[in-house]
């Protein structure tokens, strides 16, 4: 049976997830603005909670509607088919937002969804109270210009929770967002990957798990698993997937360092965690002033300090400046993708990118600098 899913992103990765998605031959792919639509049957659903790098949620649609009044919200939220997704003993918690919609009320907008569920459940199982003790079904109402949207998280928690990573450095980058810096680059397997200013080695690991064809949600679960209506040979399909399609042999080359030791502490914790540590990557600890390379051709892609306090935006432009003194002499050969908020970025690392791309890392409006150098040489 075909359904219709959304899957969430963060805003200027909507392309990026978009591509993800057709190649796992999913149907009917559309992007708009932080979600990118599909369809699909069950089996489908669990590819993308799987394979997804970019995608911070995937949700099933499970109805859309006009809804002006609080009885319109009603009348549709109960029409809809909650007893043939979830069963007797389903836990369905309700989350809302709106935005231009005559129905500004978030909170009383959530109390009559869930009054219209119960009810279309109880007309199924012929009672009135459900105890919810059973799998989540987490649902949601998105009231946008009048039109109602309900669907069902299929995801649980966010699908950056890859499950390597337990402790973080003070500013760190979000998975899916690593994820998509990598897949915006140049880098393939065979090339050298370098991050100077690795933290707890997200980028470093998104990177990896892209070149060896590992799933990004190998190592958690999702809300869907539990559902009865999707059933345990679906997922055992979707992770025998997973195992066939991962490398086992290719050994990488990325390298990650930074100036703090407690930081790369975390980064091997983090490798150890992942399952990778013997498949070629490498993590130290050192300064800024020590990055050097004699490799060619090779790709940096790093999430430098911001200087987010007005105290550190010397010290980080100085850093930008002996940043550029240092990567612009590779620039011949190497390619390099640097994401950062700061206004100054270009003028200080003294090169301009051929291209710059909006992208948000949490909250915060970053550039995404992108230094395309040369393709490496056929073999």
């Amino acid at each position: 049976m075909q359904h219709s899913f959304v899957a969430s992103c963060a805003f200027g990765l909507e392309a990026v997830l978009a591509r993800e998605l057709r190649a796992l031959d999913l149907q009917e792919v559309r992007a708009e603005n932080g979600q990118v639509h599909f369809k699909g049957d069950f089996l489908a659903m669990a590819r993308a909670n799987l394979w997804a790098r970019t995608a911070d949620r995937i949700w099933l649609r499970v109805g859309q509607f006009p809804a002006t009044t609080f009885e319109d919200l009603f009348q549709g939220t109960r029409a809809l088919p909650w007893p043939d997704l979830m069963p007797e003993d389903a836990n369905f918690p309700v989350e809302g937002l709106s935005h231009g919609s005559q129905l500004s009320s978030v909170p009383a907008c959530q109390s009559i969804v869930k009054k219209a569920a119960v009810e279309a459940m109880a007309a199924r199982y012929k009672r009135k109270i459900f105890a919810e003790d059973g799998p989540r079904f987490p649902i949601r109402v998105a009231l946008s210009k009048d039109l109602a949207t309900v669907s069902l998280d299929t995801s649980g928690v966010g699908l950056h929770k890859r499950g390597y990573r337990l402790l973080t450095t003070e500013a760190p980058i979000r998975e899916t967002l690593a994820a998509g810096m990598v897949l915006l680059s140049y880098w393939s397997p065979n090339r050298l990957l370098v991050d100077p200013f690795c933290g707890s080695g997200t980028i470093l690991l998104e990177a990896a798990m892209i070149g060896l064809h590992q799933a990004p949600g190998w190592q958690r679960e999702f809300a869907a698993e539990k559902w009865p209506a999707v059933g345990d040979q679906v997922w055992q399909v979707a992770r025998q997937e997973v195992a066939d399609r991962f490398d086992r042999t290719t050994k990488l080359r990325i390298s990650g360092s930074d100036g703090d030791d407690q930081a790369i502490r975390l980064a091997n914790q983090n490798l150890q965690r992942s399952g990778l540590e013997q498949r070629g990557i490498t993590l130290r600890t050192r300064p800024l002033a020590q990055l050097a390379t004699e490799t060619e051709y090779g790709v940096l892609i790093t999430n430098p300090p911001y200087g987010e306090r007005l105290s550190d935006k010397q010290e980080v432009e100085r850093l930008y400046t002996q940043f550029g003194n240092i990567v612009r002499p590779w620039l011949s050969t190497w390619s390099a993708y640097i994401i950062t908020n700061h206004p100054e970025f270009v003028s200080c690392f003294g090169a301009e990118p051929q291209k710059r791309r909006k992208l948000y890392n949490g909250m915060i409006e970053c550039s995404f600098h992108q230094y395309l150098g040369p393709r490496p040489p056929a073999p």
